[in-house]
This record gives C-alpha cells, sequence and structure tokens, in this order.
C-alpha cells in the first residue's frame, strides 16, 4: 500500500488554465465522520490528507484517493510536522477539519480529573492545536477555512454528559472568538455540529463509561445510559456519517460559509431549547430520571 501521488496537484478549469486543487487535513478520518468527510472531499475534487492516531487504520482512503498521515492531536510537535508537510508538499492548506475525538460520559462526580483534562486534550485542546499550526499559512494566503466538528451537546449539556459537552462548548466558545479574530485576513471558522450519528463513535463512549469508577448515587442516569445502549442509541433519529460529511464539505466551500451547521433533526430543534429558562429544563431532566430509570 502506498500513498497517492504526493506532489502538489494542478488542473485545468474551464477557461483552460492551470490553477492548484483545494487541500484539506481532516483529522479523526479512522471511520463515522471523519472517513465520510474525507470521502466527502475526494468526490469534490480536493487534495485530502487523512490523519489518524494508526494509519492502519485509513487503508481504504488510501486506495480511494486520499494522502494519509499518523497523526495524535494531543501530540503539538506531530500537528505541527503534518501541517508542515501538507504545505511543502501542496504549497497551500485551504482547510482544516478539527474531528478527532471522544466522548467521556458519566456524571461529572465519577468522572476523575484525569479523565476530564484528557477529554479536553483530545476534543478541545486538539483543535487548538492544529488551528496554532495551520492559521500562519492560511494568514499568508488570504485564505482558508477552519472547520470544527461540534456536537448538539456543545450548546444542550444533558445529565451525564457533562464532561463531553464542556469540551464541545470549549471548542464553540474558541470557535466564536477565533472567527471574529481571524476575518479580517480571510478565513473562515465554522462550526458543524451533529446531532446523534450511527457510528462506532458511541462504542468508545461506552468504553469510558465502563471505566468510571461509580459512586452509587447516580445508578438512575447509568441506567439511562445502559437503556440507550441496548436499543441501539437514538436509533432512526441518528444520522449517518456521510449527512454529516457533506455539511462539512459544503461549509469548507461556500464563499460565505454560516458560522454554524446543525445538521440532523435532533440538533436542529435542540437549539430551541437554549430559550427554555434554564430551571424549566431542570424540571423536565429531574423529571425524566424518575419516569425512565
Amino acid at each position: 500500500m502506498t500513498d497517492a501521488d504526493e506532489s502538489a496537484v494542478a488542473v485545468d478549469d474551464e477557461d483552460g488554465e492551470t490553477r492548484h486543487k483545494d487541500v484539506c487535513l481532516v483529522t479523526g478520518a479512522s471511520s463515522g465522520i471523519g472517513q465520510a468527510t474525507a470521502l466527502a472531499f475526494l468526490a469534490e475534487d480536493w487534495v485530502v490528507y487523512a490523519t489518524a492516531r494508526d494509519t492502519d487504520d485509513v487503508t481504504e482512503l488510501v486506495e480511494a484517493g486520499c494522502r494519509t498521515a499518523e497523526l495524535d492531536v494531543t501530540d503539538g510537535e506531530q500537528v505541527d510536522a503534518v501541517v508542515g508537510r501538507v504545505v511543502d508538499e501542496q504549497g497551500r492548506i485551504d482547510c482544516v477539519v478539527n474531528n478527532a475525538g471522544f466522548a467521556q460520559f458519566g456524571p461529572l462526580e465519577d468522572v476523575s480529573t484525569a479523565a476530564l483534562e484528557r477529554q479536553f486534550d483530545v476534543n478541545a485542546f486538539g483543535p487548538h492545536r492544529l488551528v496554532r499550526a495551520a492559521l500562519p499559512h492560511m494568514r499568508e494566503a488570504g485564505d482558508g477555512t477552519v472547520v470544527n466538528v461540534s456536537s448538539v451537546v456543545g450548546e444542550l449539556s444533558l445529565p451525564g454528559s457533562g464532561a463531553y459537552a464542556a469540551s464541545k462548548a470549549a471548542v464553540e466558545s474558541m470557535s466564536d472568538a477565533l472567527r471574529a479574530e481571524v476575518e479580517e485576513f480571510g478565513v473562515d471558522v465554522v462550526v458543524v455540529a451533529p446531532g446523534p450519528v450511527d457510528s462506532s463513535f458511541y462504542d468508545r463512549a461506552d468504553e469510558e463509561l465502563d471505566g468510571t469508577e461509580r459512586s452509587g448515587a447516580y445508578d438512575d442516569i447509568y441506567e439511562l445510559y445502559d437503556d440507550a445502549a441496548s436499543m441501539g442509541g437514538f436509533g432512526p433519529a441518528s444520522i449517518s456519517p456521510a449527512m454529516v460529511g457533506d455539511a462539512i464539505v459544503n461549509a469548507a466551500s461556500a464563499t460565505d460559509p454560516a458560522p454554524r451547521y446543525p445538521v440532523g433533526p435532533i440538533a436542529k430543534y435542540s437549539g430551541l431549547a437554549q430559550f427554555v429558562p434554564k430551571r424549566l429544563r431542570d424540571r423536565v431532566f429531574a423529571l425524566a430520571r424518575r419516569l425512565f430509570a
């Protein structure tokens, strides 16, 4: 197995003039949203660098036409090296997709500080590392798009999701600040926030939850999560990774992208919850715990 030709790719446009293809870097591309996003960019004729902690996990993407790289977003030196490689080979980096992440579920009392730090290191500090590495090149080019993949819980934190929701809320807040900071340089910053996705993402989330040291005070919350897992998560309400990948590519390709793209019915309607008084939301959550636990 070898990567696709790593030299800069040029094509002739409709006017017969030669131009370079747009170039994107996608993190967490081994499965789910990341894999679907890499394939969606390929379908739109982008040069795609698909990254994962283990390049053996992105073999299918190599065969599809992606370049690949080993990338652990918690390793700052590796982040700098991968971005440097993309720019050296292509002379540009037009889009970075911060997709790598995982979910640490569990009541906050039961989630250790070390687990919370690991959650933020991947989900929030990882995107920050990649943004810092890529932005100088985008500013110099006067063009580029940063796509940060968030979640519906970035705006609506549920009992048992505090660690994960906090990391995604951090991503959304950083994105809002960054968007205003880099607008004058021609760089766009977009948040893509899907609802539940039909992928293996929740398998790791279940593993993290199983590893939580339980205090015994929140059995009802654990039962809710166990019931959801036994029923296959959110079932018909879940959306496909391809739907999220298409939204990411559309955002990256737009000349004036929206600041935030909710994907799927749950994500779109849950945004209305921010207008519900928090005390009322707390009462709804308390009622749900009594009814379903």
